[in-house]
This record gives structure tokens, sequence and C-alpha cells, in this order.
């Protein structure tokens, strides 16, 4: 194995307590400040480090890191207010997969987290530099760096040796590396998020003297919601704004403020940052709008130097409604309302609305962000943030792009499962759009990425603000629905049928009612009743019949939720009969199952209707509305049903060879391009994926030996065409079927030639395959989100009916089956009109083996499998494409700032 010389970029990363430090190479410009770190170290950390101590060993050390890149050796550095806290290297000796491992941290950075951080940084260059196992020599007494590998996450061996240890450290992060590094990532997100999240003290740059400026009402609202912490103004032109003390600059306050407000001119954004991080101040809360790019830099720079958290710029601002922080740095006209719903958004407009609509609903906010254009802190954030604050138990996100949609991911799957997220599908495509393309980069759209990602995090998506408060109404309400079945009770048949409807648009069935149900709810309902679902309760039908009657249905196993749609009638009115009440009458507790209710005649979209002995109704205007929000509960309810599932270890993979392939063509190809058959035949076995028997004829004889080398005696042969950057090989006439014998043969490929000329460098021989489901599995590599694994029907019905799903790699057992039973061809494959199921099992493992492949080859950006055949005893792909192109690999779960 040849090892280059390892340089990695410069990134900014957490430490455990919310400081930043810079991670990057160390080099020769480096050696004093390395010096320093290892002359200001202890006697006794230098004896542990180095097993003695010499006045040699620091300087030796020194040389050995700062020497330069060289082959087989990275050094990496942690670095915090320009002074080295931190140092880890490899070096690797004659076995080239193994690698000797040191590292040092500074006293004043122990227990903090730097020599892990570090670690992880060097287990990822490791990885890249084909390095599978580090080794490292400690002193048995050195309890601190064995724990430090011990909790690395990764599986470690020891060998006692005397006073000493031998550390054998296996390279293969597994979901126990990828669960501790999340661990650590959020202990250190959490804290870093103190200072912009539960400031103790604040101030506004750039408070305007007169009323209409931003500042201004950003102060002016921090005051008025009653902030207890120390609240300062800077601004040139005055001494104090609304009776807050002002001063000319941030560097004149008498004290840095962990928390910096800025509404100042664009052009003075950068300079402003750098005078805050100077001065100390911990977050920034940018709201100015407009950032030139330079402008963009200067200020995510110095951020990034000092180790400021930042939200912005253009943005809303934020509020904690704790009543420790009581923090509204908004310049929101209304104040968040005290609650428990974390509420995350990129665009303020939202923001407002959203923070209006809980308040209306009484829910009101935990804490609030309002992201503007994320340079630095993300939804992704906020979820780690409710996760650990002991208060929020609902998440709403309003997020139109992704950083880092992977880790995103992670987050939210654990979050979800401890509370509803619910967000708004921002940005899809246009009502009815269909991808009408059979490769898979263009059936893979933006929405359907987008859309993977949500399904497989356990967000609950709704389509529009209104979808999303109707559902966190009912989630915040109501115990969430076992399943779909609802039963619909009204007071009017014309409301039943529009509620049935609108439950049968939504994806919900309205069963009919078991005949002992049926009798129980006829003799509780007024004569004239009927109940087989709609159960029509008659206008007749009093407050305390149409509450026994939900009662029955609640505690009835028949159904998951009801569904109450009443209008007001003049006989209710008469008998002094409030209807509203029967949804409301019932004990905490006491009704196991979900109630909605729709009252035709209310004018907010949805409320919810407070019982009198506690607990909440959600009551919408319209039935639809109401339908909806049941469906996406039914939804969170399946989802939480499954197991979280797991990534299978497959046999019979060779990455390596895989590897090499690619590293063979890109070298021969520096620009990338489309395998040839033999090419995709090859990286297809090397993942264990069936393909059809082929042979590959470049003239006329050739594919005539070949045919009668597959074929055989009675076997019929197909002939496929074959020129670089080819498409649609069916579209162009390049794909002759059911050739049988020598003549037949002959008179194909003469076609071709003569059709295609010199454009044709080659023909695939293939015998036919027997009847089955023609399937199109395939795997797109998205620059932002990873590998997208599409799945549907096949074959020349693919552009026709683009009956499509797909998941984010790396696929779950969970996973697969979802794509397989998303279809509305699904029914085929498990067995149709007396017809057997196709090999299930033999799909789920072509999906996995896919998956991986798209995993372990960032370069793979294309792989379209089409079409796939399945039959009852196998599964084989018919026709295969891949596009190659040069590109790093790129780990989504180290640990680093944007």
């Amino acid at each position: 194995m040849t090892h280059t010389a390892h340089r990695t970029e410069k990134v900014h990363a957490l430490l455990t307590d919310g400081r930043t430090v810079e991670i990057r190479p160390a080099g020769p410009e480096d050696r004093d400040q390395l010096l320093r770190l290892y002359e200001g170290m202890s006697a006794q950390n230098m004896r542990l480090r180095f097993f003695g101590v010499s006045r040699l060993s620091g300087p030796q050390a020194t040389e050995r890191a700062c020497s330069g890149p060289r082959s087989g050796h990275c050094a990496l550095i942690a670095v915090r207010d320009d002074q080295i806290v931190g140092i880890a290297e490899y070096e690797i000796g004659p076995d080239p997969g193994s690698a000797e491992i040191a590292f040092a941290v500074a006293d004043a950075f122990h227990h903090c987290g730097a020599g892990t951080l570090l670690l992880e940084h060097l287990v990822h260059a490791a990885r890249k530099d084909g390095i599978t196992s580090f080794t490292a020599d400690a002193l048995s007494e050195n309890h601190l760096v064995l724990k430090v590998f011990a909790d690395l996450g990764l599986n470690t061996a020891r060998r006692f040796a005397g006073t000493e240890v031998r550390c054998t450290i296996q390279l293969d992060p597994d979901e126990d590396y990828l669960a501790a590094v999340d661990e650590r990532g959020r202990t250190a997100d959490t804290a870093s998020l103190q200072p912009l999240l539960r400031p103790r003290s604040i101030a506004v740059v750039g408070a305007g003297t007169k009323a209409g400026s931003v500042g201004r009402a950003v102060l002016k609202n921090i005051r008025d919601a009653g902030y207890p912490g120390r609240l300062f103004a800077v601004n040139p032109h005055a001494h104090a704004i609304l009776r807050v003390p002002c001063y000319p600059t941030v560097t004149a306050l008498p004290h840095p403020p962990d928390l910096a407000v800025l509404a100042v001119p664009a052009h003075v954004v950068p300079e402003t940052a750098e005078q805050c991080g100077k001065s100390g101040v911990r977050a920034l809360v940018v709201l100015t709008s407009g950032l030139d790019v330079h402008q963009s830099a200067g200020l995510l720079s110095a951020c990034r130097r000092y180790g400021m958290r930042l939200v912005g710029p253009n943005c809303l601002g934020i509020a904690n409604t704790e009543d420790e922080v009581r923090l509204d740095a908004t310049f929101a006209a209304a104040r968040p309302r005290t609650g428990s719903a974390g509420v995350a958004v990129q665009s303020g407009g939202v923001g407002i609305a959203l923070l209006s609509g809980l308040a209306r609903l009484g829910i009101g906010v935990s804490s609030f962000a309002s992201l503007g254009d994320k340079y630095d802190v993300s939804a992704n954030d906020l979820l780690q943030w409710w996760e650990g604050d002991g208060r929020t138990d609902l998440a709403l996100l309003h997020v139109e792009s992704f950083g880092n949609p992977r880790a995103f991911s992670r987050t939210a799957r654990r979050v979800a499962r401890r509370m509803p997220v619910l967000t708004v599908d921002a940005g899809r495509s246009a009502a009815g759009r269909r991808a009408a393309a059979s490769h898979t980069a263009a059936a893979a759209t933006p929405t359907m990425t987008r859309q993977a990602l949500f399904r497989q995090a356990g967000i609950t998506a709704t389509r529009t603000i209104g979808e999303l408060l109707d559902t966190a109404a009912l989630l915040k309400s109501q115990p969430l629905p076992a399943g779909g079945r609802v039963a619909i009770v009204s007071n009017a048949g014309g409301a039943a049928v529009l509620a049935a409807d609108a439950c049968a648009e939504a994806g919900l069935t309205v069963p009919e009612l078991p005949a002992d149900l049926i009798t129980e709810l006829l003799r509780l309902l007024p004569e004239g009743a009927s109940a087989t679902n709609p159960v029509d309760a008659t206008a007749a039908v009093g407050e305390r019949e149409l509450g026994d009657c939900i009662d029955l249905l609640t505690a009835h196993g028949a159904v998951d939720a009801v569904l109450v749609a009443l209008v007001p009638t003049a006989l209710a009115a008469a008998t002094g009969d409030d209807l509203n009440r029967a949804l409301t009458h019932a004990a905490p507790g006491r009704r196991s199952r979900t109630v909605a209710a729709v009252l035709l005649d209310q004018d907010e979209r949805v409320r919810l209707l407070e019982a009198p002995a506690g607990g909440r109704v959600p009551a919408y205007a319209d039935p639809q509305a109401a339908a909806r929000a049941l469906a996406y509960a039914a939804d969170r309810a399946r989802w939480l049903a499954q197991p979280a599932g797991s990534v299978p270890e497959l046999i019979g993979t060779d990455p390596e060879a895989a590897r090499a392939l690619v590293g063979d063509f890109l070298t021969e190809h520096p620009e990338g391009g489309w395998l040839d058959p033999r090419g995709c035949a090859e990286l297809l076995d090397c993942y264990g994926i069936p393909h059809l028997p082929y042979a590959w004829a470049r003239n006329e004889q050739e594919a005539v030996d070949a045919a009668d080398r597959l074929g055989g005696p009675g076997q019929r042969v197909a002939l496929k065409a074959y020129w670089p950057g080819q498409v649609h090989k069916s579209d162009q006439g390049a794909v002759l079927l059911d050739l049988e014998g020598e003549p037949e043969v002959r008179a194909a490929h003469r076609d071709f030639t003569a059709r295609f000329g010199d454009t044709m460098t080659g023909v695939l021989v293939q015998p036919m395959a027997e009847r089955g489901i023609e399937l199109v599995i395939g795997v797109v590599q998205d620059e932002v989100f990873g590998p997208l694994v599409l799945f549907g029907l096949g074959g020349t019905a693919t552009d026709l009916l683009a009956d499509h799903a797909a998941r984010l790699a790396p696929l779950a057992d969970r996973d697969t089956h979802e794509l397989i039973t998303a279809l509305r061809c699904a029914p085929l494959l498990f067995g149709y009109r007396g017809a057997g199921p196709v090999d299930l099992e033999g799909i789920e493992q072509l999906l996995h083996r896919l998956s991986k492949m798209a995993g372990d080859l960032p370069q793979l950006v294309e792989a379209d499998l089409n079409p796939v055949l399945a039959r009852p005893d196998a599964v084989s792909a018919l026709d295969v494409r891949i596009r190659l192109v040069p590109q790093q690999t790129h780990d989504p779960y180290l640990r680093r700032l944007r």
C-alpha cells in the first residue's frame, strides 16, 4: 500500500465545555508554539507522555511533528486563542495498515475533550490513508489516557507488560462509535449555546435613538420581557436609550457581555464582530441583512477566531421564555408566550406566524430561534438544545436548506423518539410534478431527497404552516392513534359525509363498526340514529347522549380515533345543551383514544377546547384539516411502533477491489465518465450484486461465438449496442431481443453496424431472461445529502408510471422494507391474483449491497440498474449504467463547525 503525505483541511470544532478550537495539520511555522506547549506541561504530565522526564523530549517531539508533510505521517494540532493546546499524530510502521499514535494536551485543557476531539479527526485522516488500526503505548498509571481510548467508542484491546500497557484500536467506526460521537457532540453543542440562549448579560449594538429602528425595537423587547441580567446599548450618539445605559463602542462596555445582538449596517458587521470577539463576547445574533461575500466571510472568520456562536445574519432574533431567563431578543411585535414548543425557522415571517399561532392555541414556546442565513447555528443545534433543556416537548422547524443533512438526520431520529418533530416541507416542486426520465439522476428530485430524509428521521413533514399548527394542536393535546381507523360521529348527515370523504382522502379508513358496538350506540342515541359509521346521532342528540357515545367509542377497540363533526341546531339551543361540552366533559385519562372535533361554525382554523377537569380537545373549522392532522399523528405512531432498524452486515463484498477499480478508471479518465459494461459488471461483482451473464463482442464473429457460448441449443439471446454516454438504449433502437441461431445474431449485428457505424464501440450479448417483474434500482450521490437509493417499477413503464420511492443511504433493514411497500405496484411483488411473491429477500439484499457500494465509493455519482428482473426464485440486473467522477471522501459525522 502506498501512503501519500497527508494534509487535512483546517476546521473548527467544539470542546465539551463549549469552547471552540481550530484543528489543522502541524507545520514548520508551529515549532515555537508547539515547543511552548511541551514546556508548559507539568513534570508529571511530561513523564506520563514520554515515560520519563528529559529536556530533550519536547524539542524532539516538536521537530518530528513540525518537519512538514511526509509519507505515512500525520500530526494534527488544536489551537485556541492563537495558542496550541493539543497535538495528536500517527506514524505508519512496517505494517502499512497500522500506525503508532501519540497525543498531548496542555494542562489547562485536560477534562474538556481536547484529546478525544483530536483523536476523532486523526481517525478520519488515518482511514483516508488506508490505515485500519492504531497502536499506542502508555504507562499503566496513566488512567486519563486509557480512559480516553476506552471511551472513544472504537474496539480497543489492552495488553499489559509490567508498568506499561499497549493499546490496539480498530478503526472500523460502527454504530457504537457514531453514538459516542453523537453524545460528545450534543454535550459540546449545548454547552456552546448557553451564552446564546441563557446569557447572563446582553449588549444591543446599533440600538437607535429614534422609534422605528430594529435595534431599538429589540432593546425594548428585551427590557419589557423582564430580562434579569445586565443589559447595555451600544450607540456613539447617546448615554442611555429607553433608560438602558449606552456606550459608544463594544470595547467601551464595563465588562464583556455573553451575547451581543447586532443591528448595524452591513458594511460594519465584520468590524463590529471583530470588536465583540476581542472584547470577550461569547455569542452573536446578527439581524442585519444584505451582507456581500466579503462581509459574510469577515463575520464568520471573526466568530471562528474568537469562538463565538452565531445566529443569522438576516434574522428576526431569538427568545427563551424560561423564568430565569425571560429573553425576547427579537423585533417581533408580540412577545412569545411561555410554553413548551421549541421553534427554529429560517424565515422571519414564518417565525412570526408560528409564534402567533402557538400563542393563540395556548401552547406557547420554550425557546425560539430565527436562523436567517444560517452561517453557524442550525436546526441541528436547536434540536440538541431542546433534547436536554427539560422544558421542550414539541419541536417545530421551518428549514429551507441543510448544511449537514446526515448529521441532522441522526439527531432528529433520536429526538423524534422523545418528542414530535414537525416541519414544513418548504420548496416543494410544482403540484403533481413527477419524474419522467428512466435514469436515476433524473428521477431523484430534490423533493424526493428531502422527503426521504424526513421519513427516515421520523419528522412529521406537513405541506403548509396551517397544517403544521393543526398537527401541533392534536399532538400536544391528545394521545397518538394506534392506527388509521376513525369513527365519525355527527349531528348532521352532510357534515358526516364531508368528514368521511376527508378521512379517505387523507389515507385514513372509516370501517363499519361491529354489531355489538352498533347495538350499544343505538341504545344510547335518540330514535332515528344510525351507527354503522359514520354515526349519525341526529339533530336531536343531547349533550349527555353525545358524551356517552364518544366515551363508548373511545373505550372500544374497533377504532383508533373518534372525529366528532358538529353543527349548531335549534334543538340543542332550546334544551340548553352545549354539545361542545360533550367533547370535553370526560375526566383526564378517561378517554384512552384520540378525539378531535370539527365545528363547522367556528371562525378559527383550529383551537383547543379546555376541559373543566383538565385536558384539551382540538377543534377544527374544516374536516380536511382535522383528517390530515389525524393522518400525520397516525404516521408518527406507526414510526414509533417500528424498531429503529440497523444496517445489516454483508458477506461477499470486496470494497478494496472496488476502490482499486474506481481508481484505475479515474486515472485513465481524469474528468470521470461512464463505466463500460465490463466495468459495470466487475463493480457489481465486488458487492455480490446479481446480474445477468454477459459477453463483450467487438465484432460480428465475436458476437456469434458469444451467443453460441451463452445461449446453447434453443436458447435465445439479446444483443445490445454500446457506445460511451448512452442513456436510453430502447429509445435508440440499440436493443434486439429473442435472437435464435447464428443467422439472426449476424443479421442483428449488421443492423447495428449499419445504423450506428463507428459510434458503436461494441456489443453486449446476454441470454434472454425468464419472465418476471421489471424494477428499477439506482443510486445518486447528492452533494449535500449523500447517497440516495431509488427503487421503483422499471423497464419501459418507468417513464409512464413514475412509481418510485427513495431513502438515504446507509439503508437500515426497516428502510428496505419501507421502500418495497411504498410503491403502488407493491401488491405485484407480494403476490397478486393468484401469483406467488417474488424473491423479496433478494430485492432487500440488492438494495443493501447497492447502498453499501454507494457509501464506500463517493466517486460513484450515479448507478442505474434498469431493468432489474424480480422472479420468485431470483433477482437479477439485466442492464446497468454507472458513472464515476473524481470526488473526495467526506465524513458527515466528523465533529466540526461550518
